[in-house]
C-alpha cells in the first residue's frame, strides 16, 4: 500500500507539475465578476459587451475548468471608485469571487487593484489606461491586458509631433486617467522635439467643452491634445467642429478613441484622426472570425479592443488554472508569466513582472465617408509599434516588483 501511495504521488507530480495532489480549486467553483461601466460615459466601448466576451470565453473554454464549473458575475461600478471597491470588497469576502474582469476608469481600477492585492485574488484590467497601474501603483496580482497611457502616447502622440505638430494644448480629464495620458504624452511630445503650451482640467462627463475649446484656441497650439474618453471625448470633437477649431489651422489629437466612439461620432466628423489602437476587428480572417461571433451576441456592434481584451484576459486566465493545475492565485500569476501569449490579437505576447502584457499597438486613421464599406468599416491601419516600444522600458518603471 506504501508502495502504491507513492506511485500515485509520482504521477500526480509528474501530470500537474505544479506540486501536490490536493484540492485545485477553492470552494469547487471558479468565480469571475466583470466590474464595468454600464451606463456611463464607457458603457458602449466596454459595458454590455464586456459581459458578453467573458461569457464568450468561459463557453469557449467548456464551461468548466479542473472539472469544477466557471461561474460569471457582474455589477456596474457608477465610474466611482467608492462603489467600485465596496463590490469588490463583497466579491472577495462572501463572493468568493476569484478574479476581477475589465475596470475601465483609472481610478475604480487602481482602488479595485489594491482591494485585490490586498486579498491576494487576481485583476485582469482591459478598460482602465492609466501606466501607474503598472507603474508606483502595480501589483504582483494584476493582469494589465490591452492598453495604456504610455502606449496611446508612444502611437499617437510621436506621430503627430513628428508630422509637424510639435506645440499642443490638452483639454485634460481631471482624473487619474487624464492626468496619466497628459503625463505620458508630454514626455512623448517632448522626447521628439516638441513642447506643451498648456492644459485646462475638464471633469467627467462635461456637457459643454466651450470654455475649453477657447483656451485652446487661445493658446494658438499646433495640436489640441484630447486627453479624455467615452462620451467627453466625442463631445469635445463635435463641439471643437461646430467652433471650426479645425478649419482655424488647429489639429485635433483623439488620444483615446474607441471604435465606438469613431462611430458615434460619424466618419463625416471623425474623419482624418490618428488614433493608437491594440485591436481592430478587421486586420485578418482571426479578428474577423471573432468579430463576427461577437456580432452576433451583441446586437450587430463590432467588438471594440476593450472587450476584445476581456474575451482574451478571461481565456488565457483559464488556461493558467488548467496548467497550474489550480486556482491558487500566486501559482496562476506564476503560470501566466511563463506562458507566451498568443491569441486573435496578439502574437508573441507577454506578462512582465509589473503586470503589463507586452503586444503590438497599431496607428490606426479614421476613414473618409468614400472609404467605408459599411457601419463599422470605420479604421485603416497606417504601421504597426512593436510590443517593445509600445510598453515602458522596465529601466524607467517606478514599479517595486521591477528588479534593477
Amino acid at each position: 500500500m506504501k508502495k502504491a501511495f507513492s506511485i500515485t504521488i509520482g504521477v500526480c507530480l509528474t501530470v500537474l507539475g505544479a506540486g501536490d495532489c490536493r484540492a485545485q480549486v477553492s470552494d469547487d467553483v471558479v468565480k469571475l465578476g466583470v466590474l464595468t461601466d454600464m451606463n456611463s460615459v464607457y458603457a458602449d466601448a466596454v459595458g454590455a459587451g464586456s459581459i458578453v466576451a467573458a461569457r464568450m470565453a468561459i463557453e469557449d473554454f467548456g464551461g468548466t475548468v479542473l472539472g469544477k464549473p466557471i461561474e460569471l458575475l457582474s455589477a456596474d461600478h457608477q465610474n466611482k471608485p467608492d462603489v467600485g471597491s465596496s463590490i469588490a470588497r463583497q466579491w472577495f469576502d462572501s463572493g468568493k469571487v476569484d478574479a476581477i474582469v475589465d475596470v475601465p476608469t483609472s481610478s475604480v481600477a487602481l482602488a479595485v487593484q489594491q482591494i485585490a492585492r490586498d486579498k491576494k485574488r487576481i485583476a485582469l484590467l482591459s478598460g482602465p489606461a492609466s501606466s501607474d497601474l503598472t507603474g508606483k501603483s502595480c501589483s504582483p496580482y494584476t493582469v494589465h491586458w490591452t492598453y495604456d497611457t504610455y502606449a496611446l502616447a508612444k502611437g499617437t502622440g510621436t506621430s503627430v509631433t513628428k508630422q509637424g505638430g510639435d506645440s499642443w494644448f490638452f483639454i485634460t480629464a481631471d482624473y487619474a486617467f487624464g492626468h496619466s495620458l497628459e503625463r505620458d504624452t508630454t514626455k512623448a511630445i517632448e522626447r521628439n522635439g516638441g513642447k506643451v503650451l498648456g492644459s485646462v482640467r475638464s471633469p467627467l462627463n462635461t456637457p459643454d467643452f466651450s470654455s475649453f475649446l477657447l483656451r485652446a484656441q487661445a493658446s494658438k497650439s499646433k495640436v489640441v491634445g484630447l486627453a479624455l474618453a467615452g462620451n467627453d471625448v466625442t463631445n469635445a470633437i463635435k463641439q471643437a467642429s461646430e467652433f471650426g477649431l479645425t478649419s482655424s489651422g488647429q489639429r485635433l489629437a483623439g488620444l483615446l478613441l474607441f471604435l465606438t466612439d469613431v462611430h458615434s461620432l460619424g466618419l463625416q466628423t471623425a474623419q482624418g484622426l490618428t488614433i493608437t489602437v491594440p485591436f481592430y476587428w478587421d486586420m485578418n480572417e482571426k479578428t474577423r472570425a471573432f468579430a463576427k461571433r461577437f456580432m452576433a451576441k451583441h446586437k450587430g456592434a463590432a467588438p471594440d479592443f476593450a472587450q476584445a481584451g476581456v474575451y482574451g484576459a478571461t481565456m488565457f486566465y483559464l488556461q493558467a488554472i488548467k496548467a497550474a493545475g489550480t486556482d491558487d492565485p500566486d501559482k496562476v500569476m506564476a503560470k501566466m508569466r511563463e506562458t507566451p501569449v498568443s491569441d486573435f490579437m496578439t502574437t508573441n505576447g507577454q506578462l512582465r513582472e509589473d503586470g503589463r502584457v507586452v503586444r503590438d499597438m497599431y496607428l490606426a486613421e479614421v476613414k473618409k465617408p468614400s472609404e467605408s464599406s459599411g457601419p463599422w468599416d470605420l479604421l485603416k491601419i497606417v504601421a504597426t509599434i512593436p510590443g517593445n516600444e509600445a510598453v515602458r522600458p522596465l529601466e524607467e518603471s517606478e514599479c517595486p516588483l521591477v528588479k534593477k
